[in-house]
Order: structure tokens, then C-alpha cells, then sequence
């Protein structure tokens, strides 16, 4: 037997781990700069590590819990998480320390998956609302680390800070390995025909483009927005991290209200509504010539986006329920993809044609998420029909 409500709880707090992991790396880079003596093109090489191990992270969770459960998965992702936290906060070798980057993306990159999954696993109804709310511990997580180390780096060293954040992980690995998880699903064997099967099955494949689009959109405002307020706006530094910090503002608020007053909504009705904010917040971003009407589009876009992936996740998980940590792997391996691609794109257009083409690349991809939307709710009405 085991507890819904614990292991919720018990998701929240892994996912609270990769909003940290996600986002902790490029809030010590000045510190790891001097402390290492890296140069500009070696820091740039750390910061490439971190993906990677995400996305192999993202490529295995779902095939192991599968197979085996979610236990030792889970505990073995917090474990990874914890040697790779100490080791930067230890690391005195340049070479030493990409290894300790490495384990951390793929325990992030595996937790994030599995805490996604298992909560699809274990809601009946609304599972898109479920994960609404597990997301907001992801914005947490992201949106507070800056705030947090900022605040207490003025009495302790990053090399702390790590060493504390390292110790939450390790605790964390103790909570799974003592509550009780759903059985495997693929116990008896591992189905490589099932999996074949799957992966012939069209609307997991617009699902996980979907993803990748919307990876891509959050991707490029996430890494992008700074430079286009800094430099086509001419904000100042301190004015853009705010306006960032209301676009992540904005999903968390979006995520709440899903995972409450808003659960009992339709999927397709939600997203329609995103659709038209996503595309209001661009318009408003890219005609705004005040910080505040700028502000004003990132959070809207924020709200915008706040649902894509709790909601196809949600859609993932009720068709693809006896596989359905092979179908996140292979919907999460696409949306980072989907982020890495586009923002090698844009850095592209940004050097050959400047930052304020952003806006533009913004609707296009927008325009790609609505193309990708209307198919798989096409797809899904036909195979509904059909039954």
C-alpha cells in the first residue's frame, strides 16, 4: 500500500530539486570563474555539460521505472544530485568538476522525469491539473536559488550554500527509499515490442513536438530576454532580471490556478486560451516602448506558456498509461532538444540580424505550437470516433 498524498508531496519536493539544479549553476558562475581561474570559452564549456547530462537523464528515467519502480530510481537520481553538489562545492580540478556537473544534470534530468510521471501514475482524474501544481515547485525552485544564494552569499561562501543544498538532496534520497511507490509496470520483462509499438503511435510524436516547441519558447525567453531589454530596449541590467523573473512569475501563477479553480477545465479549452495570451504577450513585448509594458508582456507570455507541459504530459500519461515513463522519456528527450535547437538558432539571428528579432522568432514558434495543438486534437478526436 501506499500513500497518494505522501507521494505527492514526495514529487514536489524532488522536483523543488531540479528547479535548484536547473538554474543553480549560472548563479555561482562568477564565483566557479575565480575560485577555478576559468577562462570565458571554459566557463561556456561547463554550462554545456549541465544539458547533457539532463537530457541522458531524461532518455533513461522512463524505460527504468518501467522495468523497476520508482524507489531506486528516484533515490539514485538525489544521490547523483548530492555527489555533484559536493563535488563542485569541493572541486578544485577543471577537469575534476565537469564530471561532478555531469552527474548533476543526469540526476536532475532523471528526477525531473520520474517526479512528472509518477504523478501522472498516480492521478485518476485531472492529471494535467496534478501537474500544474507540481510544476509550480519547479518555479520555486528556479525563481528562488537566485534569490536565495544572492541573499546569503553576503555571509557565506557558494562552496556552503552547495554544501546545504548538497545535504537537502541527500535527505530527500532517505524519504524515497523509506515510502512506498506503485509496483513496475513491465516487471515480467522488458516489452520491446510494447515500446516499438509506441513509438509508432502519431500522437505521442505531436505530443513530444508539441514539447519541443514549447521547450524552445520557454528556452529562448529564459536565455534571451536579458539581452533583447538590455540591448534593443536599452533597459538596464537589474530592470531585465526583474522583467525574467515576472515571466517565471507568471507560469507559477498560471500553474496554481490549474491545479485549483481552474482543474476542471478542458485541456483543449486551456490551451486555446494560452494560445491567444502567448500571442497578446508578444504583440505587447514587442510594441512596448516602457519597462512596464514590457514587464507587462513577459508576465502574460509567462501565463501563456504555464501550461503546455503539465497539460500534453497530462494527455501523454492517460493514452500511454502502461508505458508511460517510456512516453515521458521520449517527450522530454524531444522538448529539450526542441530548446537546445532553437536557441542555437536564435544566437544565430541575434549575431547575423540582432536580439530584436526575438519577438519574431517568438511567433513563429507560436505559430508551430498551434499547427502541432490542432493535429493532435484532430488526431485524438478521429481515434475517439473510431472506438
Amino acid at each position: 500500500m501506499y500513500s497518494k498524498n505522501l507521494l505527492f508531496v514526495s514529487a514536489c519536493l524532488g522536483m523543488l530539486a531540479f528547479g535548484i539544479v536547473f538554474i543553480s549553476l549560472g548563479s555561482i558562475a562568477p564565483d566557479l570563474k575565480s575560485s577555478l581561474s576559468l577562462s570565458d570559452i571554459e566557463a561556456g564549456t561547463l554550462f554545456s555539460i549541465l544539458p547533457v547530462g539532463v537530457l541522458l537523464g531524461s532518455l533513461v528515467f522512463g524505460p527504468l521505472i518501467d522495468k523497476s519502480g520508482y524507489k531506486i530510481l528516484l533515490a539514485s537520481s538525489c544521490l547523483l544530485i548530492f555527489a555533484g553538489f559536493e563535488g563542485i562545492a569541493f572541486a578544485s580540478s577543471k577537469d575534476l568538476i565537469k564530471v561532478w556537473i555531469f552527474l548533476t544534470g543526469l540526476g536532475g534530468g532523471a528526477i525531473n522525469g520520474a517526479t512528472n510521471a509518477l504523478v501522472a501514475d498516480i492521478s485518476e482524474k485531472n492529471k494535467g491539473a496534478s501537474l500544474s501544481l507540481l510544476g509550480v515547485f519547479y518555479g520555486i525552485g528556479a525563481l528562488g536559488t537566485p534569490l536565495v544564494i544572492g541573499l546569503l552569499r553576503e555571509w557565506y561562501s557558494f562552496k556552503t550554500i552547495f554544501i546545504v543544498i548538497g545535504a537537502f538532496t541527500f535527505l530527500l534520497a532517505v524519504l524515497f527509499l523509506s515510502i512506498s511507490f506503485p509496483p513496475p509496470k513491465q516487471a515480467q520483462g522488458f516489452p520491446l515490442k510494447k515500446i516499438a509499438s509506441l513509438l509508432k503511435e502519431s500522437v505521442l510524436w505531436l505530443l513530444a513536438f508539441f514539447l519541443f516547441f514549447q521547450s524552445a519558447f520557454e528556452g529562448i525567453i529564459n536565455n534571451w530576454t536579458t539581452l533583447f531589454l538590455t540591448d534593443y530596449m536599452d533597459f538596464n541590467e537589474s530592470a531585465a532580471l526583474y522583467g525574467l523573473s515576472l515571466f517565471v512569475g507568471g507560469m507559477i501563477v498560471v500553474r496554481l490556478l490549474l491545479g485549483s479553480v481552474l482543474r476542471n477545465l478542458s485541456t483543449w479549452s486551456v490551451m486555446t486560451g494560452s494560445f491567444v495570451l502567448i500571442f497578446a504577450g508578444i504583440i505587447v513585448l514587442k510594441t512596448g516602448s516602457s519597462f512596464n509594458m514590457a514587464a507587462s508582456g513577459l508576465f502574460i507570455i509567462g501565463t501563456g506558456l504555464g501550461g503546455g507541459f503539465p497539460l500534453m504530459l497530462g494527455l501523454a500519461g492517460e493514452r500511454f498509461s502502461s508505458l508511460s515513463g517510456t512516453a515521458f522519456s521520449f517527450a522530454l528527450v524531444l522538448a529539450l532538444l526542441g530548446n537546445t535547437l532553437i536557441n542555437y538558432s536564435m544566437g544565430l539571428i541575434a549575431e547575423n540580424f540582432g536580439v530584436n528579432h526575438l519577438t519574431s522568432v517568438a511567433l513563429v514558434v507560436l505559430a508551430a505550437m498551434i499547427i502541432l495543438f490542432t493535429a493532435t486534437r484532430m488526431k485524438i478526436k478521429s481515434q475517439e470516433i473510431k472506438k
